[in-house]
């Protein structure tokens, strides 16, 4: 994988990844950026939990269940001090369907955490990361 990162201006940056998508960065306007597109410590929740969310609707539909939606709420903390790496992350899945099983549901958040989302397994060690999560049956 590899991605190229070309600055625009002020702290506006655009991130090309190897697929060809693209996506706009910015700072904050105290520091020169203009507050025009998230901050990149931003897309570190944002990839975390794009990866696990797409482990678990994969491994749900696998096992049949009829997801109607799906949302997940990622928070982070981070240290005071530079370089202020996350510390503490939290996820939290609602899921919302016909029937859901609350068993596959822990499954699957389980297998992604433990073994498929890469996201998850860089940011081990760096952060501690707990999850939690809601079924709402329709």
């Amino acid at each position: 994988m590899e991605a190229t990162i070309k600055y625009v201006d002020g702290l506006r940056f655009v991130a090309e990844g190897f697929t060809g998508h693209s996506v706009v960065m910015d700072g904050d306007p105290r520091f020169g950026g203009e507050d025009s597109a998230p901050r990149p410590a931003e897309f570190v929740l944002m990839g975390l939990g794009g990866c696990t969310g797409m482990d678990v609707i994969s491994v749900l539909r696998k096992k049949r269940q009829e997801v109607t939606g799906f949302e997940i709420e990622v928070q982070g903390k981070r240290a005071d001090a530079h370089p202020k790496k996350f510390t503490d992350i939290n996820l939290h899945y609602t899921v919302r369907g016909k029937n859901i099983s609350e068993d596959a549901v822990k499954k699957a958040i389980n297998l992604s955490m433990d073994r498929y989302c890469s996201v998850k397994a860089t940011l081990e060690g760096v952060a501690k990361i707990t999850y939690s999560y809601t079924v709402i049956q329709e």
